[in-house]
Formats: structure tokens, sequence, C-alpha cells
């Protein structure tokens, strides 16, 4: 047995495909990611960073700090051989703003240009701006309004709005350079915020749009708020916080003494110097431009250069749905049947009146693609499975009212229509509409399930729409043995939920 598995294909990734890495050289950390392919929704095959603190110092030295250089080179070149057995096509380097600001940045970037074995192309800030806000276009659906990406040198803004991006500016206030230029003192910081903020009219274009945060040190305060707020995801992409409730917590954050800051399971310890400085920034932003609500992007410069790399065709793709398309494949036990669902059900809901909005028509599609997700789990710990990984799934293109919607929807379809074992901090994100729509959803599954098994070519066959009243399902005669009590008491419980009786015809 275990030669037969050391033989066998990786069947749980996407047949087909070459891995794709990027290095980033960042001004606080060196990261390296490793992509399952080259695609509309890139799936993380590894992740590594190293906290080398490049940037530390150069504020006042205008040098990268030697011990910074030996461990960044020694973390390059560990990274390198990772990328190589990951098997990666093409692996990217860039750097950002420690490494071309610096005066020793050349000889630098000539080392890890060796060790890495490739080009390295260093971003200037109009780029590194540019890549941020890609990687909030890639991975948003519809975009409207100023990104934001705080690193440890600089911080980058540009306006977003659907697939269009704006010109962006650099502003020299990365959580180490505040550091640096304020003799860590945070009042200092403050008024050093103040001053380049007073000066950006970019800032101005924010009022009453939404603000997309991109960074690390925005990511822990991002992760620090949902701990202390009992959050029941862990999903950082598409977090939301109120501007208001924003602005009280980066206060706060910056009163706490450098101890007190974060527990060191919430935020590393390496990490924790540098949220007071983020969260002054912060702070100041909300309260000079004026968004409507801070959404995180756990997605940025790395991303966004990916996503510019793919062809025309390629970006137009809907994030969310390519994924789900992947997901199916991967885990459901016909990705065709899957398929079909999507249809069935949208003639379904046409057909009793259920009226969609387009963001409506898209997360039930989603649902349906993701419905067979949890099938290997034992049948009395499917839906449970299937509410931790659809919750909590890599995904991007949604929001997290809509990743509930998902996992409840994937749910009811296992588990029947129990409201009580989900979980309430679960189900209040979402509307009522939405809950509405996932029970809906959820009871159709079960019905076409029964039809049949999960496999595909059946559910074309059928027809469920009202009629004189009552939900009917009509079969043709070819299949008129699958008729029976347990189908009927599933048609039974979907009627009821739109207010009809049910009954199952066979076609003439």
């Amino acid at each position: 047995m275990a030669e037969a598995t050391s033989k066998a294909a990786p069947q749980g990734r996407v047949s087909g495909s070459r891995p794709v890495a990027v290095i980033d050289i960042g001004s606080n950390s060196v990261r390296l990611v490793v992509y399952e392919h080259l695609s509309r929704s890139p799936t993380v095959l590894f992740n590594e960073k190293v906290l080398c603190g490049l940037g530390r110092g150069l504020a006042t030295t205008n040098r990268l700090a030697d011990d910074a250089v030996e461990r960044a080179v020694a973390s390059l070149a560990r990274f390198r051989m990772l990328a190589d057995q990951c098997g990666a096509e093409r692996v990217e380097v860039i750097a950002t703003a420690a490494a071309r600001e610096a005066e020793n940045g050349p000889e630098f970037i000539a080392r890890a240009a060796t060790v890495c074995r490739t080009g390295i192309r260093i971003l200037s800030g109009a780029e590194e701006a540019h890549f941020s806000a890609l990687g909030v276009v890639s991975s948003v659906h519809r975009p409207h309004g100023l990104v934001g990406d705080l690193g440890g040198g600089s911080l980058e803004l540009v306006q977003v709005h659907g697939t269009r991006v704006g010109q962006g500016v650099t502003l020299p206030l990365g959580g180490l350079r505040l550091q640096d230029t304020s003799g860590n003192s945070l009042k200092k910081a403050e008024k050093i915020v103040a001053k380049a903020f007073d000066e950006c009219e970019i800032l101005d274009r924010g009022n009453r749009r939404d603000f997309y945060a991109i960074g690390g040190t925005w990511r822990s305060l991002a992760r620090l708020h949902m701990h202390e707020t009992g959050y029941p995801l862990r999903v950082m992409h598409e977090y939301e916080i109120a501007p208001d409730e924003a602005l009280e917590f980066c206060r706060a954050v910056a009163r706490r003494a450098p101890d007190a800051v974060s527990p060191n399971e919430i935020v590393s310890k390496a990490r924790q110097p540098l949220l007071p400085y983020g969260a002054v920034v912060l702070g100041q932003l909300i309260e000079r431009a004026r968004p409507s609500r801070i959404v995180m992007s756990a997605l940025g410069v790395r991303e966004g250069y990916l996503y510019d790399l793919l062809d025309t065709r390629t970006k137009k793709r809907d994030p969310l749905i390519a994924a789900c398309e992947e997901l199916a494949v991967l885990r459901a036990r016909s990705p065709a049947h899957a398929a079909e669902l999507v249809e069935w059900t949208r003639e379904l809901f046409a057909a009793i009146g259920i009226d969609e909005t387009a963001d409506e028509r898209r997360l039930r599609a989603a649902a349906c693609l993701l419905a067979d997700t949890g099938w290997r789990a034992h049948p009395d710990y499917r839906g449970e499975q299937s509410v931790n990984i659809l919750a909590n799934a890599a995904f991007i293109g949604i929001d997290h009212p809509g990743r509930s919607y998902l996992a409840l929807a994937v749910f009811f379809r296992h588990v029947g229509l129990v409201d009580d074992a989900v979980s309430p901090r679960l189900r209040e994100l979402v509307s009522t509409r939405l809950m509405e729509r996932s029970r809906l959803l959820g009871a159709a599954l079960r019905v076409a399930y029964l039809i049949s098994a999960a496999m595909p070519g059946t559910i074309p066959q059928t027809h469920l729409a009202e009629s004189g009243g009552r939900l009917v399902l009509t079969l043709p005669p070819t299949l008129a043995a699958l008729d029976g009590e347990r189908l009927r008491k599933r048609l039974a419980q979907l009627g009821k939920l739109v207010g009809l009786d049910s009954a199952i015809e066979i076609a003439m």
C-alpha cells in the first residue's frame, strides 16, 4: 500500500497545472508564496515569511543593516530551494521600499539575485501602489473606494473602481520607518502622520467610500479585533469593521503599554511593536478620509502582480465561480452534476417566483458547485464539516455574509432544515433574506440528490415548478421508479417553505 501511495498522482491538486512562486522582499518581511498554478483564483500551495527588518534604521542611516541583509540572503536561498521542491515553473522576485531606497540596496539586490537564480524586479512607489490595487481588483467583487497598503517602509494609496485603477501615491509612513523617524515616540509619530495626510489630496476622494486595508500590520490589528470581539470566522479577507468602531479600537491599541498590546498567540511577538504605529496610521486615515467601511484584503502586491500576468479573458472570469468549479472537480462525486444543479435551481427559483439579484444568483451558483464538498465524511458530520470548510475556505470575490450563506446552504442540504444546530454567531452574519434563501436552496438540493444520487444526466430530465397551487416534480416515464416515500417527504418540506402543497407526477 505504501508503495502504491508513493507512486500515485496527487488527486487533491488541479491536474495539468504547474506551480508559480513569488518571493516578495519587503521592508519588514521577506516572504515566499507558492501558488498551485497561475489562475483567476490562486490557491496557496506553500507560504512562509521571515521578519528580516531590512528597513529598520533605514530612515536614519540610509543603509540596510548588515545583520538584516544576512538574514534576508539566507532566507532567500531557502525560499529558492523550497520553490524548486514545489516544482515551480516560474519564480518571480519583487522588492519594494527598503531595497529601492537604501544606499547599499544595489549591492543587496545583486546578492539576492545570485541566490534566487533569477532577476529581481524593484518596484517603484507607483508600481507598488498599482499592484496593491490590482490585488484588491482581483479579489473583491466590484470594489469601489481607496486602497491602502501599509508596509514596513511606506504606505501606498490608490483609488479603485471595478477594474479601473487610479494614479497612486507613496508616503513614507511604514511601521519601521515611523519607529525610526519618531525615535520610538508615538506622539511624534502622530504628528508625522498628520503632516503627511494634510498634504495628501487622494484622501479627500475616500470620503464615504470603502477603504481596503492591506499589509501585515493592519492584518494583525484586524486579527486582534476578531479575537477581542469573539468573531465567529478566522478568515481575514473581506473582514469588515465599521469606521467608528475601528477608530476607537485604533486609539485603544495606541494607548496600551508595549507589553500589553496583544497576546502572543494572536499576534506574533516580533509583529507587536509595530501594531501601535499601524493603529496611528489607520486611525488618522479614518479621521481624514471618512470612509464608509474598513475592509481587510488578504491579497495585495504579490497577487496583483500575478493577476497582471493573466490574459484578458482569464482576468474577466469571476474568481468565486472559478474557485468553486475547481473545488467541485477536486471534491464532488461528479463535477458535471454540480454544474447541472446550477441551472436546475435557477429554473426552480424562477418558476416559483423567487426573485434574485445578480449577487444572489452567483452565490446560488457557487453553493450548487460546492454542494457535495463533504460527501467523504461520515453522514452525521457532513453538515458540520461542510460549514467548517466553506465558511473558512480561501475563497476570494466573496464577503463574510456570502461565506456564511454558502456554508448554511450546504449545511441544510446535508442535515435538513435544523436551525438550532448552526452557530448563532454564524447566522448573525447573514441577512434574513439570505438566511431564507440558504434554507430554500438547501431544501431544493435535498430533493435533487435523492433523484440523482449525485450522478450526472438525471436532473436535466426532471422538472420542478408550481402548477395549480402545488409544487410539482415531474419525472419522465423512464425515471418513474424514483418516486418514493423519502423523496415525497423532502419535496413536501420544500413545498412548505414556499407555502405550497407538493406532488410527483409522471409525464405522459
